[in-house]
């Protein structure tokens, strides 16, 4: 039961936070500060969650070894969600500013295809070469 409540504290942080940034986005202020608050309550959250399992596993010495190789899984579970993750946002950017441009390019030359859509198969890659690190990280565990 405690460990659904350990679970729940930082869910509920995380939800309350974004309540604040909307509110406070409404009242006025700017999109780069209530961006810079949620990225700030998620790293706050982040180290919060990654220090107390590690301070209560090297309380007991016994399990020493079994905590260590659990927070070594753990790391790379992490590992591959944030290599999956960036590598998205990155294709995603990618993506986001070559597709319009190429879409422009065809429709003003229908010969500009070609060399058009090699630009956005290239912000696609990184995607999948970020998703190939993922299933290397964790096929390794």
């Amino acid at each position: 039961m405690l460990d659904y409540l350990l679970l729940f504290i930082p869910a509920a942080f995380l939800v309350i936070s974004v309540l604040i940034s909307i509110k406070a986005f409404e009242k006025g202020k700017s999109a780069k500060t209530t961006v810079l608050t949620q990225i700030c309550s998620f790293c706050a959250v982040f180290a919060l969650c990654m220090v107390c399992p590690i301070v209560a596993n090297a309380a007991d010495v016994a399990t020493a070894t079994q905590a260590a190789a659990s927070n070594s899984a753990g790391l790379g579970y992490i590992a591959a969600g944030i290599s999956t993750g960036l590598s998205c946002i990155g294709g995603g950017i990618a993506v986001g500013g070559s597709a319009p441009a190429a879409i422009g390019a065809t429709s003003e030359d229908p010969k500009n295809f070609g060399k058009s859509i090699i630009f956005v198969a290239l912000g696609e890659g990184c995607a999948l070469y970020g998703m190939l690190i993922s299933i290397m990280i964790i096929s390794s565990l």
